[in-house]
């Protein structure tokens, strides 16, 4: 019989072992932490010159080596702390599409003493134009097509320098990105300058649904935390599953990886970048998003895991060509940022049969993990983002904040070095938003008395219907077990009597059939009338969703509201 989730974690963390945790005061707050994690970005990238000439990145015909990734982010960091006069704390910029120099301006920031500020690669003009005078940022990396949207907005920042990857010709701004790898300065040394782990290291822009997006301020112990965090869940679940723990090294088997998220969202940079730096992966990027791009990367370069959020997962099993794919080399399958159906656990299990599946939770604000559910666990638990991980504390509360006992629902605070130290020049949002150290989540759920964590529904997504509580995911599980449905999302649509009735919006699998009818009848022999979907609209094409994976709720619920809004019904 396995060990118990106690035993696994006292084992770990235990004095002298690789998980060992320590206790120190952050902001005046007393807070556990990896005694042994690096204790900034700039030690992940000296540390990642043992990997030596192993690949890093794959791009189309493109390969760098980690050699090669070190001294081609050491030279630009010097000229960042040099030439271009970037001194610590000063905020660098990066806007562009999953290209390796992302990596390359990312790091080199990081080591020159920056605030490394990655930007949303969807956003117009003007939308950059607030991210860049919102932070400050002196200097901005981005490619050509950025850089013409930014090029009208420039004189509105206070950029002093604009640097331009996969330009042809000359930029529509600033300098070509090969420039700085011609020059002179030093690519076997980093800039002289002392980082501690309290020092901040990163600002994200939070996609919000009211108002401007906020700048989470991350340090180098949040986002050095989440990449121990990443290897503790990793053999936790070996443990649990009864087998070896595979511990991250240089003579470990090169794990690689697909990347199908963006890296201006925590979990492509601190999940998938960072790590795969530090572990020695190899990391293959796309262009954009494409399931039979992905297939065919899983057996050219034959990758060991993928994931996204699960609707990416759902894309790949419902594939027409995953049959005719070699995929014997996949490993591991993980996925996170929506919630997941059981239904899918089955899915990956049958298509897989030696792969373990795996989900997490986390936040922007919590610098990816907060909790992680894998191996034997998910199986047992495919409902649950699993356990957090030792330094991190999770609770349920009220809305007065006091702590709900096991199983009761509520809202989500969480607190550990994980947790950003505030929003950017926000003032009255961090007060909101933080207290004590803990993070209002805005995430509604529960914790069983396992210490499994499960999300019902982000609160601000909860409908009322006539007074009774309608969680969403709940709905949309409901739908995601018949046979042909392959996407689903719950909205409220506006009711005047009810106040908001409920609606969904569906994605078929391809060659499936279904209608409103029916599918409102399949829900309704698993949850209460007052849930069942009084409109579904059904359609052939991919939901909305945003770079980060999510369904534009918002933009659905506009959709239905103006469709079926309060003016059709009475009941």
């Amino acid at each position: 019989m396995p060990p118990s989730i106690a035993e696994v974690h006292a084992q770990l963390t235990a004095p002298g072992a690789p998980f060992e945790i320590a206790e120190v005061e952050i902001r005046g707050i007393p807070t556990r932490i990896w005694k042994n994690a690096p204790p900034t970005l700039r030690e992940v990238l000296l540390a990642s010159r043992q990997h030596g000439d192993k690949t890093f990145l794959v791009y189309e015909s493109e390969r760098t080596s980690f050699a090669e990734h070190f001294a081609r982010a050491a030279r630009i960091a010097n000229v960042l702390a040099g030439e271009l006069g970037v001194r610590k704390g000063d905020r660098v910029a990066i806007a562009m599409r999953n290209f390796p120099e992302w990596s390359l301006a990312f790091w080199a920031a990081a080591a020159a003493g920056a605030v490394a500020v990655p930007l949303n690669a969807w956003w117009k003009g003007d939308e950059l134009e607030y991210g860049l005078a919102d932070s400050g940022a002196v200097a901005l990396f981005c490619d050509a097509e950025r850089a013409e949207r930014v090029a009208p907005h420039v004189e509105n920042t206070a950029l002093r320098e604009v640097v331009v990857a996969r330009a042809e010709g000359a930029p529509a701004i600033g300098r070509r990105f090969e420039d700085l790898l011609t020059g002179g300065a030093p690519a076997d040394s980093l800039p002289e300058l002392a980082l501690a782990p309290e020092d901040d290291a990163t600002i994200f822009y939070t996609s919000g649904t009211t108002g401007k997006p906020k700048g989470a301020l991350g340090t180098h112990r949040n986002i050095c935390t989440n990449l121990v965090s990443l290897a503790f869940a990793q053999v936790r679940a070996a443990l649990r599953s009864g087998a070896p723990p595979a511990l991250p090294g240089p003579d470990a088997p090169q794990n690689a990886q697909l990347l199908s998220v963006p890296f201006f969202h925590a979990t492509g940079c601190h999940s998938i970048l960072v790590a795969n730096l530090a572990f020695g992966g190899k990391l293959v990027m796309m262009y954009k998003w494409d399931p039979e791009r992905a297939l065919e990367l899983i057996e050219r370069e034959r990758l060991s895991s993928f994931g996204g959020v699960p609707a990416m997962v759902w894309q790949v099993l419902e594939s027409p060509s995953f049959a005719k794919r070699d995929l014997s080399s996949v490993r591991s399958v993980g996925y996170g940022g929506a919630p997941a159906a059981p239904e899918l656990v089955r899915r990956i299990r049958e298509a897989f049969p030696a792969v373990s599946p795996g989900n997490g939770y986390g936040l922007t604000e919590t610098s990816s993990v907060t909790t992680y559910n894998a191996g034997a666990d998910y199986v047992r638990k495919p409902d649950s983002v699993g356990v957090p991980v030792p330094v991190c504390e999770v609770k349920v509360v009220d809305a007065d904040g006091c702590a709900l006992p096991p199983g009761a629902v509520g809202e989500i605070w969480i607190k550990g070095p994980n947790v950003v130290r505030s929003y950017w020049n926000k003032p009255e949002a961090t007060a909101q938003t933080f207290t004590d150290g803990w993070l209002h989540s805005g995430d509604v759920g529960r914790i069983d008395d396992e210490g499994f964590v499960s999300i019902v529904d982000r609160a601000k997504d909860m409908l009322i219907r006539g007074g009774e509580n309608v969680y969403c995911v709940e709905v949309e599980s409901a739908l995601y077990e018949h046979p042909a449905v392959m996407d689903a999302a719950v909205v409220g649509i506006p009711h005047r009597v009810l106040g908001e009735e409920v609606g969904a919006v569906v994605q078929l699998a391809p060659g499936a059939r279904a209608d409103e009818q029916g599918l409102r009848a399949h829900v309704a022999t698993r949850l209460a009338a007052f849930k069942v979907p009084a409109r579904i609209e059904i359609r052939g094409e991919p939901l909305p969703r945003n770079p980060n994976g999510k369904i534009l709720k918002r933009e659905l619920r506009d959709e239905l509201a103006a469709r079926f809004g309060s003016a059709h019904s009475d009941a």
